[in-house]
């Protein structure tokens, strides 16, 4: 990707190329209307352009009107000739010109917004085809204020692009053919040396400023990145008594934000100068010949007013043009590391011949998988499974467990696709998970996770996750069925109560039964079960484990386990290890080979015997020796 041209570029010394790239977002496929207003919004643009031109002829009449040497008899009606109608009509048109503006404004302003919806909506859809590795990666702090600043920077671009550079050129060759008409080549040419100087340091100088403003940019991402990162570990740093040093870390990045937003007022104090300097010597140099043009007679003061305000007039498209180049460079840097986002590749990606995955008709058999000779790593020195094959029958339960790092929870994100497998196949119902859809795949699956994320919303909209579209009665009854519709009662909002960012406001026993209700509700054929119970006490685990029986009656159903407790009944146990299987039967078939499985077994018995003989004792430690009572005082 480094070596591949990129679509949108601050620096690229052609703009104008990556503006093409950007033209379907000025231009909206399908939105006749959007285009009809830019038509619209261009052409009063060029009758503002137009009538502002008329406004220091105006000017230049009413001044010889007042001086007694208005020569306009037989090219204007009589009742204009008096200097107060043509002061009047000076101001008429220079009101008429701001309200041309202003409608061009208001035409143009849904275009610009399309633009940034449009942008904004493909970036957030890109976000979620981009594979599982690149968002265990990115930083989302610094990723929220690149689309941020890329949402804002395409409207910048838009407006300007359209709205400004084509008129005010128009501006310019208009003016330019004034003065040749009227004044001669001499001031044509003073204008057109004032004009290249200025657009050139402008150019020269907006092209500097494009480094500073890129550090300000990764400064300000840098800086909210490490906010969003501390406020999302609000407990941690508490935990830890580390506000301080988040602190410090905060303002570290915000001192280098401070330094390079510094940089970034000077340079423009600096570019503002330069121009103001050019500009004016050239206006000094037409005015001097003008004011000579006076004094020989071949000039009126009207002739010097006019050559002043057409000048002046001419300033400030000429600023403008400056501003909109320096604009549409600062919104290129501002896009470009959002477009960058949107030129990474989706990891994971449909075939072109992609299917919907089809299930067997027969209700009870349906959702068969199996996993053939299946090589995959995260790193290609590093394999995870190393050609392990296994069979999940349809309406079974199957448990994989394994020492910690064996490979387990990788076989539930093969199956969900969010990788795709180095070698062998993965099938359900005979079709590779690759041959079809990735969104039929995981409509006919259900994840209950051992880490569950709810939504920073209700309670009700976190359990109709897994279907939108369910009644509110289907919404309970699914809570009901995962034993957490009563908890759900008692809460002050009931089912409308919020559960906080990442579900905080819940318990992990909570937490889970409301993944068990979207997943009840979401009634896939296929169950998996990620370490659900892992996190939990033992007592939580219990109730939990009922719950889930019950949503794994009938389903094809892949359980991932660290406690071995939880898979007795499953119709096979398979024991992974080093990425291989090392045994496979029932509970019972390999407590018997009195291997690895029963080794663990073992343990972990023993360790729950002791967690419960500890658990006896504190029932029955009535004098505080192993619980520290509560003091007198407290």
């Amino acid at each position: 990707m480094s070596n591949k041209k990129k679509i949108v570029s601050a620096d690229d010394g052609n703009p104008l190329g990556t503006l093409v790239n950007l033209w379907p977002y000025m231009w909206p496929t399908g939105r006749a209307d959007l285009k009809a207003r830019v038509l619209w919004a261009t052409f009063f643009l060029i009758l503002a352009k137009l009538v502002l031109l008329s406004v220091p002829y105006f000017f230049k009449w009413a001044t010889d009107a007042l001086n007694g040497k208005l020569d306009m008899a037989g090219l204007l009606p009589a009742f204009l000739l008096g200097a107060v109608v043509l002061v009047i009509a000076y101001n008429f048109t220079r009101i008429l010109q701001v309200g041309l503006n202003q409608l061009r404004d208001a035409l143009f302003a849904s275009v610009g917004q399309h633009a940034v919806r449009q942008l904004a909506h493909k970036t957030f859809v890109h976000m979620h085809q981009l594979s599982l590795r690149f968002h265990l990666e990115r930083k989302t702090g610094g990723l929220s204020r690149i689309i941020e600043r890329g949402t804002k920077g395409i409207e910048t671009i838009v407006r300007f692009t359209i709205l400004n550079s084509v008129p005010t050129l128009i501006e310019f060759v208009l003016t330019a053919i004034i003065f040749w008409a009227a004044y001669g080549f001499a001031y044509l040419a003073v204008t057109a040396i004032t004009v290249a100087a200025y657009i050139w340091f402008t150019i020269k100088a907006s092209d500097w400023r494009i480094a500073i403003r890129r550090t300000m940019n990764d400064s300000d991402t840098d800086a909210n990145t490490k906010a969003i990162d501390s406020l999302l570990n609000f407990e941690t740093v508490k935990y830890f008594g580390n506000e301080e040093m988040e602190a410090r870390r905060f303002d570290v990045s915000m001192a280098r934000y401070e330094k390079a937003a510094t940089q970034v007022w000077t340079s423009l104090g600096w570019l503002n100068f330069g121009q103001g300097v050019i500009f004016g010597l050239g206006q000094a140099v037409i005015m001097i010949m003008s004011a000579l043009a006076v004094q020989r007679g071949e000039q009126t003061i009207g002739d010097f007013v006019f050559v002043n305000a057409l000048l002046m007039q001419l300033s400030v498209p000429l600023n403008f043009i400056g501003f909109v180049y320096r604009e549409i460079r600062q919104g290129l840097t501002d896009i470009e590391q959002m477009f960058e986002l949107l030129e990474v590749e989706a990891e994971v990606t449909d075939r072109p011949d992609a299917k919907p995955l089809v299930l067997n008709a027969a209700s009870n058999d349906k959702g068969a998988i199996a996993f053939k000779d299946v090589r995959f790593s995260y790193d290609p020195e590093r394999p995870i499974l190393k050609s392990i094959s296994f069979e999940v029958p349809a309406g079974k339960t199957v448990a994989i467990v394994g020492p910690s790092g064996a490979g387990k929870s990788t076989i539930s994100r093969l199956l969900y696709r969010f990788y795709d497998i180095q070698d062998g196949s993965i099938t359900i119902d005979g079709q590779d998970v690759r041959d079809v859809t990735q969104k039929s795949l995981r409509a006919a699956i259900g994840m209950v996770p051992q880490d569950t994320v709810l939504f920073n919303d209700t309670v009700a909209y976190n359990i109709r996750y897994g279907r939108p579209g369910a009644a509110d009665t289907e919404v309970q009854t699914a809570a009901e069925i995962a034993q957490i519709d009563t908890f759900i009662k008692q809460l002050p909002d009931g089912y409308e109560t919020r559960v906080g960012e990442r579900g905080l406001k819940l318990s992990g026993g909570e937490k889970q039964r409301v993944a068990i209700a979207r997943t009840i509700l979401k009634a896939p054929p296929i169950l998996i079960l990620d370490e659900a119970t892992s996190a939990l006490d033992t007592t939580t685990e219990h109730e939990i484990q009922s719950a889930l029986d019950k949503v794994s009656e009938n389903r094809t159903t892949l359980v991932i386990a660290h406690r071995l407790s939880t898979v007795i009944g499953a119709d096979e146990i398979i024991v992974l290890r080093a990425g291989e299987i090392a045994e496979r039967g029932t509970h019972a078939g390999l407590l018997a080979e009195n291997g690895l499985y029963a080794s663990m077994w073992n343990r972990q018995r023993e360790a729950t015997q002791a967690e419960e003989h500890l658990r006896q004792v504190r029932e029955s430690d009535d004098l505080g020796v192993v619980t520290r009572g509560t003091p007198a005082a407290e």
